[in-house]
């Protein structure tokens, strides 16, 4: 007989996207940069292997918050770094929502949300995107347990964002904290950092896996003013991040020339991808990420997924109950691109 909580036992768990072992895939199904990190990363991780690892790291990451302070234009305390932006989600998710209490969600947006709020026996409570991927009054509405909402800026699988000034709506009507997942944001046009400098309740959370290359890394963070950084540095892991990702993740940061020519190459590649899916005929939301939703009027799209993956392309086939299916696939480099595109012209002419 298993002594797990009856809620673990219920919960399905999330399920990451494939992540194969063996053989050479492309892979375009987990938002990865297809591009080396900066090269400042490896030499900053090879100092502090020849400082050793016999010591615990800093618990608050002091050397990534100093940087990442003057990059951001923020004070160094109103950061809290994690392993992954995932961690910073599970702190957030910890810190304000118990047992019975509500989370209140975008959807379609990250499944990672609900299963956090499955975690702490929560409830969650899922409010639609229009089919403009806008957000009505029903993200906002008061409910006497709702202690949290999450909105991510760009939206996964989407690629869609709202302005800063939509979001600051959405805060001022919500009785609770807003966390924007902004883990896609320097693919993006505006940010929403300036919201935490003026509502207290408004959280922004980033990652360093997707725009600096760094997704085996798992450095992620938040930004939040002080009364509300206090409570989730309680609830972190004591030593969360460890010294080789510290060391590499403010490099990472630290190299703002790396990340703009990256962030360039990438959008140049997603807008004539995008172009290019366009002319095969699929619906395109036009994104604001490292990937973009696509849809397909007259071709199923799980035969495409499938037929992709015979031939070594990993893409992602999302299925959403009461919303459909459609496509995610990732910006990779041009030569990737080329690859997929090609294979789904021959899938669709078959």
């Amino acid at each position: 007989m298993t002594s797990a909580r009856p809620n673990i036992i219920a919960m399905s768990g999330y399920q990451p996207g494939e992540q194969p072992q063996a053989g050479k895939f492309i892979k375009l199904n987990t938002n990865e940069n297809p591009y080396p990190a900066s090269p400042a990363v490896a030499t900053a991780i090879r100092a502090a292997l020849d400082q050793g690892l016999e010591k615990y790291p800093d618990a608050l990451a002091t050397s990534f918050r100093l940087r990442a302070a003057e990059v951001l234009d923020v004070d160094p305390d109103w950061i809290v770094c994690g392993n992954g932006s995932d961690d910073i989600l599970t702190i957030v998710t910890r810190t304000f929502v118990g047992q019975h209490d509500l989370l209140r969600l975008p959807y379609p947006s990250y499944i990672l949300y609900r299963t956090l709020a499955e975690i702490q026996a929560a409830n969650f409570a899922e409010v639609a995107f229009d089919e403009h991927w806008k957000l009505g009054p029903a993200f906002t509405a008061q409910e006497d347990q709702l202690r949290l909402a999450y909105l991510p800026n760009p939206n996964s699988p989407s690629g869609t964002v709202l302005a800063p000034a939509e979001v600051e709506a959405l805060a001022g009507d919500l009785a609770c904290p807003l966390l924007v997942d902004e883990a896609y944001v320097d693919f993006a046009e505006q940010h929403c950092l300036d919201l935490v400098r003026r509502n207290a309740n408004v959280m922004v959370s980033r990652t360093l896996s997707k725009s600096y290359a760094l997704a085996g890394l798992r450095f992620g963070f938040v930004v939040a003013q002080p009364t509300l950084v206090q409570q989730l540095l309680k609830v972190k892991d004591s030593y969360n991040c460890d010294t080789l990702s510290i060391a590499g993740a403010t490099a990472a940061i630290d190299d703002q020339a790396w990340l703009q020519e990256n962030r360039a190459k990438i959008i140049a590649t997603r807008t004539r991808m995008s172009a290019a899916l366009e002319k095969l005929g699929f619906s395109v939301v036009p994104s604001q990420a490292n990937f973009v939703w696509c849809t397909h009027a007259e071709q199923p799209l799980q035969p495409l997924y499938e037929a992709l993956k015979r031939d070594r392309i990993l893409i992602r086939y999302m299925d959403y109950p009461n919303w459909g299916a459609g496509l995610r696939i990732s910006v990779g480099t041009d030569e990737q691109v080329d690859a997929c595109l090609g294979r789904l012209e021959a899938a669709l002419t078959s």
